[in-house]
């Protein structure tokens, strides 16, 4: 008898602006299989707005799908999973590093100890990886310091992802774009 065949190792990255299309064509990547959904945002129960936005994205969901709230991905990937794992976002998972180092007044790669551990983590995952990621620096300069630091420190931890990835995608209007 012969060993069983693990689930050949792919790591995906999609990036997009807000309302492109990117979770959407991400999810479609891994459809049909056992996933494991690494959901980082953090609800805020006063912040109606983006409760309907973590609503929305829950409801689109196969309900067999494994899904993991307010995940930490460096430490989820730290265990196997059978089936494919997507990780949504990395946008709001650097929004809360940055919180959680109170890092907004801070210089830039203060929180770099923190990507480097997540960027660690994706290039040792053996398995199916797909990971969303906001691209933001095809906007408007930001008005605020925590604005223009987020779009900072995204676009650099965006490169790397993409410098350890097997493909890349950038999704605008719902139309994804093989970048990689």
């Amino acid at each position: 008898m012969s060993p069983p065949v693990s689930p050949p190792r792919q790591r995906i990255l999609v990036l997009g602006g807000a309302r492109s299309g990117k979770s959407a064509f991400a999810e479609s990547l891994v459809a049909g299989g056992d996933v494991r959904y690494l959901a980082t945002a953090i609800a805020d129960p006063a912040d109606t707005d983006f409760a309907d936005r973590i609503a929305a994205h829950r409801a689109r969901r196969p309900a067999h799908w494994t899904v993991v709230d307010a995940a930490d991905p460096a430490a989820e990937l730290g265990s196997a999973h059978p089936g494919a794992t997507l990780v949504d976002d990395i946008g709001t998972w650097l929004t809360g590093r940055l919180d959680a180092r109170a890092a907004w007044d801070c210089p830039r790669g203060t929180i770099a100890a923190d990507t480097d551990v997540l960027l660690d983590a994706v290039a040792g995952y053996r398995g199916r990886l797909v990971i969303v990621s906001p691209e933001v620096g095809l906007g408007v300069i930001p008005a605020t310091r925590s604005g223009r630091l987020f779009r900072d420190e995204i676009g650099t931890l965006n490169q790397r992802l993409a410098g350890i990835c097997d493909e890349a995608f950038l999704v605008v209007a719902g139309l994804p774009m093989r970048l990689k």
